[in-house]
């Protein structure tokens, strides 16, 4: 990783003065890279240097004390910034300091390590948050289920659910794609695994998996997922004691009584859902809305979703998830694409959400001393992607506000905790 020497920082002083800033804007017109922008912005905070992230100022724009290397780095990536003096730094910052004015400044100073669960093999289904990770150049550590079960969380900040079920049903792609090869070996080894770790069946290596990641955020950690790894991931923390899963599965039938057995106290989002327990179905639960918009015929074009306005200055977590050049988002389906209002547990913040379809799209919450996000759908800039489609070239979406809000969660662990106003 390349450092930031004092030398250098001299020289470029004496050229251009002390008082140099390097701002960068994440507004519609002036950015042309938001995506790369984050990675700057992380970067930044690897050479331990400190970043002002100015919330709902032109779209969420980053304030850096000027270095040279940094400015160069912005040219490499193709990121667009501007050099202002301190003077014009302390005024846009009074301004926002403005109790009128809905913006605030939060302090970014520690970079979080990043893993994602994912399996090493390549599945034939992409994953948005690796896909964006990598464009934006931001570094991660790949971890799957024995690691998680040796307890490798604890060296993490952040960590991302890659598209998993939880519930060990092996996606309910039963119907599907039980006797093609990839579904086939995927069973297999993963059964092979959980024996290795001493467990019956996958589910209940899943459950052990889910509860080592409950622990994870209840300690401090960040966790994000999106499309089935959201509402997999409750149901297997609401049966950990209940078999849900059929016979081609796990080798004997799901228990009966199992809906009534389910414990929603376990959960971190969802309660009061009810199971899909066809396995020839390919759903988990009632809690996925992607059928609402299929049985209105929503056409694609009017398939979107908004961002709620947070105060900057009072809720200061929602307002830095929400970081965008726009409100209105176009939507992107996935197995889970949004979620069912009513079976959202009453304490969990609802960031967006499909005003027509009546459904939540991004959510966050609390579990002790950690907070998870769930972001519903597959990937932001392809709308009904397929098993098989080609990944997203980002390179054709660099603005992307759909990925930006991927990226907002992975800088919001770096953020200084302010004390709250009283």
């Amino acid at each position: 990783m390349k450092k930031l020497f004092t030398f250098v920082v001299f020289i470029f002083f004496v050229q251009v003065g002390f008082s140099s800033y390097l701002l960068i804007p994440m507004d519609e017109t002036k950015q042309k890279n938001h995506l790369k922008a984050y990675g700057i912005a992380y970067w930044v905070l690897q050479n331990e240097i400190e970043i002002e992230w100015l919330l709902n100022y032109r779209g969420g724009s980053f304030l850096i004390r000027y270095y040279k290397d940094i400015e160069k780095e912005c040219v490499v990536r193709g990121v667009s910034y501007e050099l202002i003096a301190d003077v014009q730094a302390q005024s846009i910052k009074r301004k926002i300091a403005d109790p009128e004015v809905n913006q605030e400044v939060i302090k970014l100073e520690k970079f979080p390590k990043i893993a994602v669960y994912t399996p090493e093999g390549k599945m034939p289904w992409d994953d948005a948050v690796t896909m964006v990770l990598e464009y934006a150049e931001i570094p991660y550590d790949k971890i799957y289920d024995s690691a998680i079960i040796n307890t490798v969380l604890p060296k993490y900040d952040w960590l991302h659910l890659h598209h998993e079920d939880f519930t060990g049903q092996y996606g309910k792609f039963y119907a599907a794609y039980r006797n093609a090869v990839w579904y086939q070996n995927q069973q297999t080894e993963t059964e092979a695994r959980a024996k290795r770790l001493g467990f019956n069946k996958v589910s209940q290596l899943k459950a052990g998996v889910a509860v080592k990641i409950k622990e994870f955020v209840a300690g401090g950690g960040f966790l994000f997922t999106m499309c089935s790894g959201t509402d997999s991931y409750d149901i297997a923390l609401s049966a950990l004691n209940t078999d849900i899963c059929e016979s081609m599965f796990d080798g004997d039938p799901a228990d009966r009584q199992a809906q009534s057995k389910l414990d929603f106290t376990e959960t971190l989002a969802f309660r009061n859902f009810t199971l899909k327990t066809n396995p020839l179905e390919y759903e988990f639960s009632n809690i996925d809305g992607t059928y609402v918009r299929l049985r209105q015929r929503i056409p694609e074009s009017e398939d979107i979703f908004t961002l709620f306005d947070f105060s900057a200055k009072w809720d200061i977590v929602p307002t830095m998830l929400c970081q965008n050049h726009t409100s209105v988002i176009k939507g992107f389906m996935g197995q889970t694409t949004d979620f069912h209002k009513e079976y959202v547990k009453s304490n969990v913040l609802i960031m967006g959400e499909s005003k027509a379809l009546g459904t939540a799209r991004y959510i966050h919450g609390t579990l002790g001393q950690g907070q998870w996000t769930f972001y519903g759908g597959h990937d932001p800039e392809d709308y009904q992607h397929r098993v098989g489609d080609p990944p997203t070239d980002l390179n054709l979406h660099p603005n992307s506000p759909g990925y930006r809000l991927i990226l907002n969660n992975i800088l919001f662990p770096a953020a200084k905790k302010k004390k709250r106003k009283t």
